[in-house]
């Protein structure tokens, strides 16, 4: 435990007065192993026998890593990491704004029902899926004309709310990109609790969620 709160503790420390907001990064990768360790799976994705280390930054500092069998869920102990971190912080800095940043691998209800419950935003990728390309259907006729038209790459977005079929508690807002690339098409998609009049709908794709680490 002690070693948990040391990397929090040298972040806080690392500043001479509390920000106003700060970013925490979210991420899932791969620690390939090369040897029959204990907990080696195979993961398709990363097409090796590895762990699946949970790392927290904020910018350039380390906040948690957490080291994790392969044959998990990516999102799998965040809750438990990004409220021990969120407290800590928040036991120094009562009135920091804190958003947590991260790839649709986090995207789950636990989590961002945990996020909402506790004062604390979020964007997250979210996957594609059938409903939501039908949803920016519109934007993505728009954005192939476009292209064809200016023979360059070309974005639409739309912003909505959404709800899975099963998974979800309640209905978020979504941000879809709609982008054409020569004549490929490439919808994407960001859940977030922020405002709209906050974060419009390019900014948020375009400044804020893209600019993860």
């Amino acid at each position: 435990i002690a070693i948990k709160r040391l990397l929090v503790d040298l972040f806080l420390e690392a500043h001479e007065r509390a920000p106003s907001e700060i970013i925490l990064d979210l991420d899932a990768t791969d620690d390939p192993v090369h040897g029959d360790q204990e907990g080696r799976f195979f993961h398709g994705y990363y097409d090796c026998y590895c762990y699946l280390p949970l790392y927290v930054f904020c910018g350039k500092h380390l906040l948690a890593a957490k080291l994790r069998r392969s044959n998990i869920d990516a999102s799998a102990g965040a809750v438990e990491e990004v409220a021990r971190i969120v407290d800590q912080i928040r036991a120094r800095w009562p009135r920091v704004e804190i958003l947590l940043r991260a790839d649709s691998g986090f995207a789950r209800d636990t989590l961002m029902s945990w996020c909402e419950e506790n004062g604390v935003d979020y964007v997250f990728g979210l996957a594609r899926n059938a409903r939501l390309t039908r949803a920016i259907g519109k934007e993505l006729r728009q954005a192939r004309v476009a292209a064809e038209q200016s023979g360059k790459a070309a974005r639409r977005y739309r912003d909505f709310t959404y709800r899975t079929r099963n998974s979800w508690s309640r209905r978020r807002r979504v941000v879809g990109k709609a982008e054409q690339t020569g004549d490929k098409s490439n919808p994407r998609f960001v859940v977030t609790t922020l405002a709209k009049d906050a974060w419009p709908m390019q900014a948020l794709y375009e400044q804020l969620y893209c600019a993860r680490g």
